[in-house]
């Protein structure tokens, strides 16, 4: 049965060393589907909190998001409630944001190579936007990305994002096609992510980690990382370091 543990340990001359630790079975250890989060997740920020920055009004906006990350939002209504408040910005914005906000999180290019290069499916699911989740996928690795679409005429924000919006019922069904294009089951996918949103998902994968989430994630998730970087995925699944794929 999984479980999740999570330990701090007394070094020498008295320093703590914090450490994450996953507990398994060893048969089904390596997983042949991955499904991610990107916000916060395999990215270093907050996509659309960093386009508020743009704005001015990224307390306004940062504070919903939080809110909609630890459960206590309707999560499509605290988008279009952000994005509302987006409305009339130059879409080139994004594109700056893009370039000079977002960071790719450390460990994540190594575990989505790493699994893609041993034949594992991966793909990326974001509550944020394909403007940046389409990039970011191609840069880490994912073999595809899903993503809400912000609606744009005449190159400015209208304040709306096109239906269907990528929730947490549409990462739970990314989750399941994507066993599904990998031949698997349930059993062999990773699901990795850090907001409410993420729970389904999480709750339904072989293994679902909550990766420095929010209390209601991490309480939930069968496995947590509080202190490693994403690579540490490739050691819960039994991948020695010298097959890790970097580059």
């Amino acid at each position: 049965m999984q479980q999740r543990a999570w330990a701090i340990a007394k070094g020498g001359f008295g320093r703590e060393l914090a450490m994450d630790i996953i507990v398994q079975p060893t048969a089904g250890r390596e997983k042949r589907a991955l499904v991610a989060d990107m916000d916060s997740t395999m990215i270093t920020v907050e996509c659309i909190d960093e386009l508020a920055d743009y704005a001015g009004i990224k307390p306004e906006i940062a504070a919903i998001t939080e809110a909609a990350m630890r459960g206590e939002l309707d999560f499509e209504a605290a988008l279009d409630a952000r994005v509302r408040l987006l409305k009339g910005m130059d879409a080139s914005v994004i594109d700056r944001c893009l370039a000079e906000r977002v960071g790719i999180m450390p460990g994540a290019r190594a575990l989505v190579r790493t699994m893609r290069a041993r034949g594992a499916r991966c793909v990326l699911v974001s509550g944020g936007f394909t403007r940046f989740a389409e990039p970011v996928a191609a840069e880490i690795g994912f073999d595809r990305a899903i993503a809400n679409v912000l609606e744009i005429e005449g190159r400015r924000l209208t304040g709306a994002v096109r239906r269907p919006i990528v929730g947490a019922e549409a990462k739970e069904r990314a989750l399941r096609e994507t066993v599904a294009e990998a031949g698997v089951g349930l059993e062999s996918a990773l699901a990795v992510g850090d907001g409410a949103n993420d729970l389904p998902m999480i709750r339904a994968a072989g293994l679902g980690v909550a990766y420095r989430a929010k209390p209601i994630v991490a309480a939930a998730a069968g496995a947590r990382i509080e202190h490693s970087d994403l690579s540490a995925l490739l050691y819960a699944q039994g991948v020695p370091r010298r097959e890790w794929v970097t580059s």
